[in-house]
């Protein structure tokens, strides 16, 4: 077998060995590691920034469910995930008796999901879900790492070399190799096969597809910030230096100019105002956060809302924050992904999308502080504090984009919007695997592209994950844990979120040490149907569901 390096760096400072190597630190990567160390294996764990837990985190999103969570459709440890949020809030703050009560407590009151919450509560329970691994000697966490090359001996990646904030290289050596990075980093590297933006309607046949391949193709990505309210306060922030381009900047798509109220609904794409009261006199006890029902993003103040002051003892908070991931805050003008045809020039574009999108939630915010109107006519919320503090990031901001659409491998099964979309399989259809591995839900939704695309934004039914979408069609030992495993551009649209990810993080973990103790490749594993009958009765012990209940008559 040939033996091949991909970009490997001159020098390395250091090697670190383990059972499992797992590149990203996001959510797929922490069940990754729950995953592989449960099981008495060894695992390095690395993440890009200081914070783990990805989306939920370092990108500050809160997480999108489906509207069952509550009772089904999650594993058993993202469960103890969300009870571990819950817990934390009950421990630590000082909430209202008949809120610290509720078995369902939403800590911000949000309508986007049943479990609003701070960034900073998701990193402090995850830091407590892998301390016993940790404390074991099981698991070594390496954080501000990125990876910078792999090497390969045919159909095997042999290491990853990751590189720290100083420089130092330090290459991480494993039986199998896991990509939970956000944009799929370690696939390019160690030369699996994957795809990149959006296939030809001629390979999948997908109705949402587009005529041609077009790779440049992606969802926009978002810089989120969290803002509290301060009446009679001036936090107005220094103009910042694109503000004048992005004041002015209206999409041929768009009904107004990108800085306003007015923006297309999702769904629909009709033209919507949205409103935007900070800290309304409203119960937050009665919200009530099913997107089935209600996609519940008119109102922009409590769509994201991961505060509210009002369940908490009075006085102990002067202001809700609010956490702002709305469509004025997208930004779709470059990918952050290339093609690999140039990768200086990838890198390049990559930097200044990064630092476009920055501009534009801050020129958001500089916006709502001076200019955005008001109910009583005036202009301008100056007492909008940025608060840095709850996100992390050095500039006020999260400390990470929140990225919604990654590399994808080539993998054994594709997940085609045939598979999901409500309209071809009917509201009670369900396309069924024999491999299924895990469940979802979500909408088909897709934001605004690179490739000047609006919202595609349709219905879907529930999921469920086949192991072939987690299986390359060539390499041996490198999976993906997280958002690029094997869907297409517009699936990508429902199996991006935070239980998706984590259930497929988990099941990645799982299948690397059940490899790597029967002494199979994952490729054996899923085309076996007594050898995947083993491993999904190990799944099934550690509470993955990978089947939606059906309820029927006695």
């Amino acid at each position: 077998m040939s033996s091949t390096t991909h970009e490997r760096p001159s020098t390395t400072d250091g090697t670190v060995r383990a059972d499992v190597v797992i590149i990203g630190g996001g959510l797929g990567g922490v069940a990754a590691a729950i995953a592989v160390c449960r099981s008495g294996r060894t695992a390095v764990l690395t993440e890009e920034t200081d914070w783990l837990g990805g989306q939920l985190t370092s990108q500050a999103v809160p997480p999108d469910e489906h509207p069952w969570v509550e009772q089904f459709g999650v594993t058993a440890s993202y469960r103890a995930l969300r009870d571990g949020i819950r817990d934390h809030y009950r421990r630590v703050y000082p909430l209202r008796q008949e809120a610290a009560a509720l078995p369902d407590l939403n800590p911000g009151a949000g309508r986007v999901s049943k479990l609003c919450h701070e960034p900073r509560v998701a990193v402090a329970v995850i830091d407590e879900l892998l301390q016993p691994y940790r404390s074991a000697g099981r698991l070594t966490v390496l954080l501000e790492q990125r990876p910078v090359a792999a090497g390969s001996d045919g159909d095997r990646c042999t290491d990853v070399t990751v590189e720290g904030p100083d420089g130092r290289h330090t290459r991480l050596v494993g039986a199998f190799v896991l990509d939970a990075t956000e944009t799929g980093e370690v696939l390019p590297l160690a030369g699996v096969e994957h795809v990149v933006g959006a296939e030809a309607r001629s390979e999948h046949d997908e109705p949402h597809a587009p005529e041609t391949a077009q790779p440049g193709n992606q969802q926009g990505i978002t810089f989120c910030f969290a803002v509290s309210h301060h009446e009679g306060e001036d936090h107005t922030i220094d103009r910042p230096s694109m503000y004048d381009f992005w004041r002015s900047y209206q999409p041929d798509f768009w009904p107004a100019p990108l800085l306003g109220f007015l923006a297309p609904d999702p769904r629909t794409l009709e033209a919507h105002p949205r409103t935007f009261e900070p800290n309304p006199d409203t119960d937050p006890l009665a919200v009530s956060a099913d997107q089935s029902a209600d996609a519940g993003d008119k109102e922009l103040w409590g769509f994201r809302r991961i505060l509210a002051r009002k369940l908490f003892t009075e006085g102990a908070f002067d202001s809700d924050i609010c956490l702002v991931n709305w469509p004025l805050n997208d930004y779709w003008l470059k990918p952050v992904i290339g093609t690999g045809e140039d990768r200086a020039a990838d890198s390049a574009t990559a930097e200044q999308a990064v630092h476009e999108a920055r501009q534009l939630s801050l020129s958001v915010l500089y916006w709502l502080q001076a200019e955005a109107p008001r109910a009583d006519g005036g202009t301008g919320f100056p007492g909008l504090k940025l608060r840095g503090d709850v996100t992390g990031g050095e500039d006020g901001l999260a400390k990470a984009p929140y990225i919604r659409e990654s590399r994808r491998i080539k993998a054994v099964t594709t997940i085609r919007e045939q598979d999901v979309a409500a309209e071809i399989v009917g509201v009670t259809g369900r396309t069924r695997y024999r491999d299924s591995v895990g469940v979802g839900s979500y909408r088909l939704d897709l934001h605004p592209s690179t490739g000047g695309d609006n919202y595609v934004d349709v219905p879907s039914v529930p999921f469920e994950i086949p192991l072939g979408a987690l299986v390359p069609r060539r390499v041996r030992n490198v999976l993906p844990a997280g958002k690029d495993l094997g869907t297409t551009h517009i699936t990508n649209g429902c199996y991006r979120l935070h239980p998706v990810e984590w259930n497929v993080g988990e099941v990645a973990g799982a299948l690397a040490v059940h490899c790597i103790e029967h002494g199979l490749d994952p490729q054996d594993v899923q085309a076996d149907d007594d050898r995947f009958t083993v491993f999904a009765a190990e799944l099934d012990r550690a509470g993955v569901e990978r089947h939606w209940p059906e309820v029927q008559g006695y």
